[in-house]
């Protein structure tokens, strides 16, 4: 992997707008701008403090391409930790690849998909799970993925994995210390206090693998999907959910055929809502296809809403509780939220025994748009933010639970070999396995393809 020579990108999407940032990094990056730089108060450029900014024309010999402002940062004190130049020119496309091209001809190259980030790794600048949350921080589309996005670039997740580690290779360090003592049958290391350590070691491992549930969630969005009988309100529930026509809305039975999927922002989590179709026995080979899905999606979903009309819950209220249970039994870890819908058309009298047979049902009207607020109260319940709240570390990285989940199985081999009196040197494998998967998590321990897989799902210009 090349990380020698200058780059160039674009740091700013592409299109046009009011302004376009362009980013290069690298040993020449000051030297080669300098040469199409022209600052109006006659400044050279190289020989100007880092963190300073200058107005100026970018020029191809005597032509102007445009008056920009260039920023510099000098190494070791940049996102990169090389001599990073930024150039804010107009927005015009035209503009943009004038200049991009122009510095392309003379001494930089392309950067690829996430090689500012990747270069700052490589530099000391970031661990490789700061690295990482830095893509999670741009596809943020939500406060709490946002959250979580900066806690871990900040380092959160990092200086945990770190003191573990630390004090893990201390007592690694003394056990391969006995093992040169050995004839002398000397004890280096204190194995009550070994004991406890590694305790410790697996209490935390075990929160931070606990933690990926709420964090993988949070970060992807909360799956809800939306059941019921053909023509009882579903589309018009995710219709008024979203504030906006999404789904097609008919009185005639069967319409959805498939799944509809979109996304609404609850107090900073995002949920994305499924809308299925209607759950009946049919000869129609299209929504037998489309209520195979629904079953397909209720697997995937982590909350359910089941969606009757208000109605049904009087006059078919045996039916009602056995389809309930039916669900509970088959989805027992699933919540279940019960809607009932249309309920303007019931009185008050009916109201009320609806709600003393079944006490937990939601009572609305989607198409008034009546109970919608208590439908998305009642779903961010069951989201568990108290680690949110308590600013705790989370986990929402399938890389980082993985490792975590092998770096747990070896401490394990640790204690039991602690508790059976297991020689020093079976226990310094096992130690040193786990702290190259400790490592894996905060790049001590990389390669090629690995980066080349993290990295390349990050935008170009970052």
């Amino acid at each position: 992997m090349q990380h020698h020579d200058t780059i160039i990108a674009l740091a700013t999407p592409s299109g046009a707008g009011s302004i376009a940032i362009l980013r290069i990094s690298g040993n020449q990056a000051l030297s080669i701008c300098a040469k199409h730089f022209r600052s109006v108060s006659g400044k050279n450029l190289e020989s100007q403090k880092t963190h300073t900014v200058h107005l100026g024309h970018i020029m191809e010999g005597a032509r102007i391409i445009d008056e920009v402002l260039v920023t510099v940062f000098k190494n070791p004190n940049s996102y990169t930790g090389e001599d990073v130049v930024e150039i804010s020119c107009h927005g015009s496309i035209y503009i943009q690849q004038e200049i991009l091209q122009l510095f392309l001809r003379n001494g930089c190259r392309m950067a690829t998909a996430g090689e500012y980030t990747l270069r700052a790794f490589l530099n000391g600048k970031l661990d490789l799970s700061q690295a990482e949350a830095v893509a999670d921080l741009i596809a943020s589309d939500s406060a709490a993925s946002h959250q979580i996005a900066m806690q871990q670039m900040r380092g959160g997740f990092s200086n945990e994995i770190a003191k573990l580690r630390e004090e893990l290779l201390n007592f690694a360090s003394l056990i391969e210390l006995e093992l040169d003592f050995a004839e002398e049958d000397v004890e280096f290391a204190d194995r009550t206090q070994f004991k406890a350590l590694i305790d410790r070691i697996l209490h935390v491992l075990k929160r931070l693998m606990d933690s990926f549930a709420v964090g993988n969630v949070l970060k992807n969005g909360i799956p809800v999907a939306i059941i019921g009988e053909p023509n009882v309100g579903k589309s018009t529930l995710l219709n008024a959910l979203l504030n906006e026509e999404r789904a097609i809305v008919s009185h005639i039975a069967g319409t959805t055929r498939d799944t509809i999927e979109d996304e609404i922002v609850i107090k900073g989590v995002a949920f994305r809502f499924i809308d299925t179709a209607g759950i009946r026995e049919t000869e129609d080979h299209v929504e037998s296809i489309g209520i195979k899905k629904t079953f397909e999606k209720i697997e995937q979903a982590q909350v359910v809403l089941l969606l009757m009309e208000a109605d049904d819950f009087l006059s078919k209220a045996k039916k009602v509780s056995h389809e309930i249970e039916k669900l509970r039994h088959k989805y027992p870890q699933k919540p279940l939220v019960l809607l009932a819908n249309k309920a303007d058309k019931i009185n008050e009298t009916e109201k009320s025994i609806l709600l003393s047979k079944f006490p937990k049902v939601h009572l609305m009207s989607a198409k008034e748009g009546v109970g919608v607020d208590d439908v998305t109260e009642a779903l961010y319940g069951f989201v568990n933010t108290g680690a949110l709240r308590n600013n705790e570390t989370i986990v929402t990285n399938s890389r980082h639970y993985d490792a975590l989940v092998k770096a747990f199985e070896e401490i394990q081999k640790v204690k039991n070999g602690l508790v059976t009196g297991l020689s020093g040197d079976l226990l310094a494998i096992d130690i040193r396995q786990a702290l190259y998967h400790f490592g894996e998590i905060t790049g001590e321990i990389t390669s090629d393809d690995l980066l080349g897989n993290i990295f390349a799902n990050f935008c170009i210009g970052k």
